[in-house]
């Protein structure tokens, strides 16, 4: 998971960009990067850790040019330290082009014999954006030899190979230098990319690409649509917008974990609240607490700060409980979920939250999560519960049991690290060391989500266990753990 935007405006848009990332910095903590492109010049740098500590003031007025694009990088392909596999990535033909990306692909290893063998090019890491800027590269270079202009309709096609060349989960923005800006979405949908419009005080149309819907609403920008599962766009310098299906058979799975966790709540994606579907989620969660719990053995309500809050306060609401808020969150500590490393997990949970022990005292607590992957920052909370001086603490998640490896672009890479793995609700919640423990339904889920929408099903396969782009196998998981240990 990544955050990435891209902007085509009739002013330097380094600024804009940098407000972008800003808001998107929920989406990645390890590296940042912004390019801007005036005439056929990019202008890149590139840092780690987070966007207001990245940029200094000499740094942004090197980044001019009227079209760019930036990145916040949460690291689920390579090393997080490290500043080379920062994005964007760039490669000097044809014409110059760099990328970003939001995902992960799936047949890395087999694109790396492509690269070498066959298109005959050099990645200097192992990330799999740098493998995919330049399969890219060369698709487009079969599409523009001996041909003077570049025309959009070369683009597309040169999109459309790759998507028979790669597997996996993928929204992409990349600048083609002098030309434009082209975004592209894998052909399951399952990262977000929504497009944005504006007319420039010149009367022009701006564009903007970006990950979440607020992005572009912060910004000023009339959200114009999604891009389509499979669909391409570019825009020229000119902002002149060009866009064409390159799939033959595209399939909308979005991730349902966007909805869960990842996303802002005030963003919508593929014409889905994120907020209403937290909010169902906490409808359909009292319907099922209501069948584990006895009725009068909850006292209040908690949720854990933030993404939980809109699914917890329905089911106060729903159960007829009272909602209070125990737990005060440190906004200075970033996500907990998408810190590397275990041990850096366990040392955040305690700075990031306390419990007030007027709110726990000699009372059953209902404390609810968005979901339970590891279950390492879980059982902390359950103890600094009890330790504020709650008598019974029972715990829920907002989503299903996570048993299962999430390979499109979430750090869920190894099944022993799932508490979820190959335990039932019973050891899970011995685990925990929690009075009970009620999981949301896979179905209930989903209903939450896409009720009220045109979308026939989601991307759920760390719930399920099964893989929307079809070429995840047990063989591969087996790769993917041994990789992410070494």
């Amino acid at each position: 998971m990544c955050g990435i935007v891209g902007i085509v405006s009739s002013e330097d848009v380094n600024q804009q960009i940098y407000d972008s990332l800003l808001l998107l910095q929920h989406r990645g903590q390890d590296s940042t990067g912004i390019v801007t492109m005036d005439k056929s010049m990019f202008h890149i740098y590139k840092s780690k850790g987070q966007v207001s500590t990245a940029y200094r003031t000499r740094d942004m007025r090197n980044l001019r040019g009227k079209i760019g694009l930036g990145h916040v990088r949460y690291a689920t392909k390579g090393s997080a330290e490290s500043i080379e596999e920062a994005q964007p990535f760039y490669v000097n033909a044809p014409y110059g082009i760099v990328l970003i990306h939001n995902g992960n692909l799936t047949n890395t290893r087999e694109l790396e014999k492509q690269l070498f063998s066959v298109d005959r090019r050099h990645t200097n890491s192992s990330s799999d954006t740098e493998m995919l800027l330049n399969i890219f590269a060369t698709e487009l270079q079969e599409q523009i030899n001996n041909k003077k202009d570049l025309d959009p309709d070369f683009i597309f096609k040169a999109v459309t190979s790759l998507h028979k060349r790669i597997q996996g989960s993928y929204a992409v923005i990349s600048l083609i230098s002098g030309h434009g800006l082209l975004a592209f979405r894998d052909p399951f949908g399952i990262r977000p990319l929504v497009i944005g419009k504006r007319i420039s005080s010149e009367n022009k149309n701006e564009w903007m690409v970006a990950s979440e819907s607020l992005v572009l609403e912060n910004n000023d920008y009339e959200i114009v649509r999604d891009v389509r599962p499979g669909e391409a766009i570019y825009i020229t310098n000119n902002g002149e917008f060009f866009s064409k299906q390159c799939f033959d058979n595209p399939k909308l799975f979005p991730c349902a974990f966007e909805y869960v966790y990842l996303a802002r709540p005030d963003s919508i994606m593929n014409g889905i609240s994120v907020y209403k579907a937290r909010l169902k989620m906490g409808d359909f969660l009292a319907e099922t607490i209501k069948q584990s719990i006895k009725d009068g053995q909850i006292d209040v309500v908690m949720p854990i700060p933030d993404s939980s809050r809109p699914a917890a306060m329905q089911v106060a609401r729903q159960l007829g409980v009272e909602y209070r808020e125990g737990f005060f969150k440190n906004r200075y500590v970033g996500r907990t979920f998408i810190m590397p490393g275990q041990q850096k997990r366990k040392q955040s949970v305690r700075q990031k939250l306390n419990a007030m022990s007027t709110e726990f005292k000699n009372k059953n607590v209902l404390i609810v999560d968005d979901s339970i992957v590891r279950g390492t920052t879980s059982k902390q909370i359950v103890q600094m519960a009890k330790l504020a001086g709650a008598n019974k603490v029972f715990f829920t998640s907002a989503a299903p049991p996570v048993r299962y490896p999430h390979v499109y672009g979430i750090n869920m890479p190894t099944r022993d690290e799932l508490i979820a793995h190959n335990r039932s609700i019973k050891d899970i919640a011995n685990q925990l060391e929690v009075d009970s423990l009620v999981y949301q339904s896979v179905e209930n889920l989903r209903k939450s989500i896409i009720d009220d929408s045109t979308i026939s099903d989601l991307e759920m396969c760390c719930f399920t266990g099964s893989y929307v782009t079809g070429t995840v196998n047990e063989e591969y998981l087996n790769w993917i753990e041994k990789e992410y240990i070494s």
